[in-house]
């Protein structure tokens, strides 16, 4: 009977044992980890293209956007990133003396959706008193709307119903009328801190090789006057007064088969953005 009572013990001990074991490991394993992020960005954006050759930095508009990144591990992450920004330039920023009576000029707005793959340099993990800072690489792909347009006497006009270098003319037939979408590689990087527990803050630069030459709606040589009919009264049609601004500095350059632009680059575009993200949680199996 004293064998039977302490055996009774000994196994209620052992229930115990393990159930308090078998509790604490499944509290061990479902740790919180950081599993997503949505963020905020704001700054600046910049062109690059046939009016900006020199790369210069003179017409840099706003940018604005939010992300969701999807964290894979402390290196590795995913997002979708959707952005609305303003680009634009003019001949007037130019010191080189054709581009300065070229006289072109042009704005667009942008809305663009990337995907990008964020690799950090350091292992980053929110919450860590010890990793919270990494710079890191993003690589990635985007799509997006434009459309381009330039003042003249004060009045907006949008230039790609302008044909402005005979797109879709008999004389050109190897000039299509450009797509106002199209796509861009994308290649960046920047540095990321985590304030606390919830909130990352970083700055990032991203540039993107655009895959169309008409973010400017300047790509190839002037189509010539004598393609733009005359209005009934004999003056000149508005997508004849765009098509060569020269007149504005001087006589007229813009003669058929002079160069306009340069067909042989795509157009680019870059920016530099404040991040600030909201962090997600979830408990899941750590090992």
């Amino acid at each position: 009977m004293l064998h039977t009572r302490i055996h009774t013990r000994v196994l209620l001990v052992a229930v115990f044992m393990t159930a308090a074991s078998l509790i604490n490991g499944a509290k061990a394993q479902q740790e919180e980890s950081y599993v997503g992020e949505l963020g905020f960005t704001a700054g600046g954006a910049h062109y690059f293209g046939d009016l900006n050759t020199s790369a210069a930095i003179k017409a840099t508009k706003p940018a604005v956007g939010i992300y969701y990144r999807k964290y894979f591990n402390d290196y590795v992450g995913a997002r979708v990133h959707f952005r609305a920004m303003q680009l634009g330039y003019s001949d007037v920023y130019n010191t080189n003396e054709f581009q300065r009576r070229r006289n072109l000029s042009f704005n667009t707005n942008l809305y663009e959706l990337a995907v990008q793959g964020d690799f950090n340099f350091f292992r980053f993990e929110p919450g860590s008193d010890v990793y919270r800072f990494s710079p890191y690489l993003t690589l990635g792909a985007s799509a997006f709307h434009f459309n381009p347009y330039a003042y003249y006497n004060s009045q907006k006009y949008f230039l790609q119903p302008m044909k402005t270098e005979g797109q879709g003319s008999s004389r050109f037939p190897d000039r299509k009328p450009y797509q106002l979408f199209s796509y861009a590689y994308l290649i960046g990087g920047g540095v990321k801190y985590n304030i606390n527990r919830r909130l990352n803050l970083g700055l990032e630069v991203l540039f993107r090789f655009a895959q169309t030459d008409y973010l400017d709606d300047v790509s190839t040589t002037y189509a010539g006057i004598d393609l733009f009919p005359t209005k009934p009264d004999g003056s000149n049609t508005l997508a004849a007064i765009l098509q060569d601004r020269s007149t504005a500095t001087g006589a007229p350059i813009g003669e058929r088969g002079r160069q306009r632009g340069n067909s042989r680059d795509k157009d680019q575009f870059a920016t530099l953005e404040l991040t600030l993200g909201i962090l997600f949680t979830s408990y899941r199996c750590k090992f």
